[in-house]
């Protein structure tokens, strides 16, 4: 377990602080073999240290015996020079050498706000940007693995019971008096903003565009012409009870005759007529109806105020009630139909999944679409979170003790900062004896 593994520098404690510390700080069993390692280059590097400055002793004490001990020394000496400079390098990151506070040492624990904040900039403006993830995105093309992976039987099963689970069981979470204030403030209220004369004039120029209003007036006539030859004996009725007493029962027939002929005959002629004079009426009436709407301030507030009262109508939440209570019903009624009969055949929803994942796999222009607003659809997200990333990037590292992060930091490169110690010792020694060299020339 990572909290089994100990700081070495914690002492008897290192278990506790390492429990206490965040996930990404704690020592793993990996770290602990990273840190085998680093102690082992850390000998390394002393050891080549130890072995030139003892070189150096040696060949300055014999050089007046040994003249070519000169080279030996010089070598040794800018070895010293260069594996000790490397070494106040390398440890000054992490640490102050020797416990001493030198200014600027201990890089990564005084810099590590610092470093966050270098980071999450870093993330943002190199990783997080439209054209790195729309890049990766377009090779992945997820469409495609999404429609592969739902046009799969087993898949879209789970998918539509999943769904049908997590719908029915969010229904019964949810209390009618929250989803009825949700409609209150989402639906009911957005509406009562909106401004519904503007939205009449542009839903009846939709509907004038083409004269499809004419088609509509078409089936007025028709069903006005249906209504008076269904009615036509409830017309004579009441064409009787309305005349006065002292008219001959044959005058009220020929009257009724003559108003039913009258309705018939102007509605065929309108129907059959594309020019007839009411059409001509019809059309300006619509028109200035719409302009009334659009420019009458009078015609605008009375459009405003029949919305208000339509929605200030008991019906209106009675029927947002009705609604959400049978749409709870039926989906708790097909969640348990799906857990009741785990081997029924496909039903509709599930047919729809698979046949959507089919549809998409076998046109590869719909494909590319699918492909194309998953991409969209990701970039923009990433497009929209990037400074919170930045920002989340910088608080978490601000958040990490000093001590631990720089430990941490230590373990994953460290090794391979050894390889510096080591190497300077040696450039260090080849160019003191390359200088040595080009001393003993000139002289």
């Amino acid at each position: 377990m990572a909290a089994d593994v100990t700081d070495p520098r914690a002492g008897a404690s290192g278990v506790a602080l390492n429990s206490e510390l965040p996930a990404a700080l704690r020592l793993t069993p990996d770290d602990e073999v990273r840190r085998v390692r680093l102690v082992q280059m850390k000998r390394v590097a002393a050891a080549l240290l130890i072995v030139v400055a003892v070189l150096f002793v040696v060949a300055r004490l014999l050089e007046a015996r040994y003249p070519w001990l000169g080279a030996v020394r010089a070598f040794s000496e800018a070895a010293m020079v260069g594996g000790i400079a490397d070494w106040f390098a390398v440890t000054a990151l992490f640490r102050h050498p020797m416990g001493i506070p030198i200014p600027h040492t201990a890089i990564v624990p005084s810099r590590k706000d610092r470093i966050g904040t270098a980071l999450g900039n870093f993330v943002q403006r190199n990783f997080l940007t439209r054209e790195v993830v729309a890049g990766k995105l377009a090779a992945m093309r997820l469409g495609e693995r999404a429609a592969q992976w739902l046009a799969r039987p087993e898949n879209s099963r789970r998918l539509a019971r999943a769904a049908a689970h997590g719908l029915a069981g969010a229904a019964n979470v949810l209390r009618d008096e929250e989803v009825q204030e949700l409609v209150d403030r989402g639906i009911v209220e957005r509406l009562r903003k909106m401004q519904a004369a503007p939205l009449m004039a542009r839903l009846f120029t939709l509907v004038t565009d083409g004269d499809r209003h004419q088609a509509l007036l078409d089936d007025a006539l028709r069903l006005a012409a249906r209504f008076l030859g269904e009615n036509e004996t409830l017309i004579r009725e009441r064409i009787r009870e309305e005349s006065p007493w002292w008219v001959p029962g044959a005058v009220d027939n020929r009257l009724a005759d003559k108003i039913v002929a009258g309705v018939e005959n102007t509605l065929v002629a309108v129907a059959a007529d594309p020019n007839h004079p009411l059409r001509a009426r019809y059309d300006e009436a619509v028109e200035r109806f719409v302009t009334n709407l659009r420019e009458n301030p009078a015609t605008i507030a009375r459009a405003e105020q029949m919305k208000l009262d339509l929605l200030a109508h008991p019906s209106v939440a009675e029927f947002s009630r009705e609604v959400w209570g049978d749409v709870k019903e039926r989906l708790a009624g097909y969640a348990q139909r799906l857990a009741d009969d785990t081997e029924a055949e496909p039903d509709q929803l599930e047919r729809w999944l698979a046949g959507l994942g089919e549809k998409v796999l076998v046109d590869p222009a719909l494909a590319e679409k699918v492909n194309g607003w998953i991409a969209e659809l990701v970039t923009y997200s990433v497009e929209q979170a990037r400074e919170e990333v930045a920002r989340l990037i910088a608080a978490t590292v601000a958040a990490w003790d000093a001590d631990a992060t720089s430990r941490k930091i230590e373990l994953q490169i460290g090794r391979d900062l050894q390889f510096i110690r080591i190497n300077g010792t040696l450039v260090g020694g080849l160019v003191g004896l390359l200088l040595y060299g080009l001393g003993h020339a000139l002289g």
